[in-house]
């Protein structure tokens, strides 16, 4: 059973980090013609905004798979000389508070969202809607939140770490 949640949660935390590269691409593309133009007078018109929220989902995109590849930052200057027992409590108690941060995120960026559908609210130069990429950052955030939750499970009933395997 947790072995196919997994296998799930892995193509999920996938196809989240490739939209997020996706993001990254667009990103480079738009700054790169944006320099280009601003060089030649012709500056990218909107070229904020398309950053602005392609960078919304270069960050959430990729953080599920930074969570499953234990790229979070980590201060363990104690961790060594602690039992395994405190080590596995603390990773299952960071994984849980990390599920939480992230659902907060999800929920409040979607109730956001509503309100940003109901007045239409758009980027500044070019009106890209808000709402599409609210609801995208609140779905990357529920993927985050989700592969944590299947961390501290995996510590609390297989007892591995899955950040020490490939991904």
């Amino acid at each position: 059973m947790l072995a196919r949640l997994r296998w799930l949660a892995d193509r999920l935390i996938g196809l989240a980090a490739t939209i997020g590269a996706l993001g990254l691409v667009v990103e480079v593309a738009v700054i790169l013609a944006d320099v280009t133009g601003r060089y030649f007078g012709r500056p990218l018109a909107g070229a904020r905004d398309v950053s602005e929220m392609a960078m919304v989902v270069l960050v959430f995109g990729a953080m599920a798979l930074c969570d499953r590849l234990g790229g979070h930052i980590a201060v363990d200057i104690f961790e060594t000389r602690f039992p395994l027992w405190l080590r596995r409590a603390g990773d299952v108690a960071s994984a849980i508070l990390g599920m939480c941060l992230f659902l907060g995120i999800a929920w409040t960026v979607y109730e956001s969202s509503k309100l940003s559908q109901l007045l239409n609210l758009s980027t500044n130069v070019i009106n890209l809607p808000k709402v599409y990429f609210q609801w995208a950052l609140s779905g990357f955030s529920v993927i985050a939140a989700l592969g944590m939750a299947l961390r501290a499970v995996e510590l609390l009933v297989a007892g591995r770490d899955i950040r020490e395997e490939p991904a």
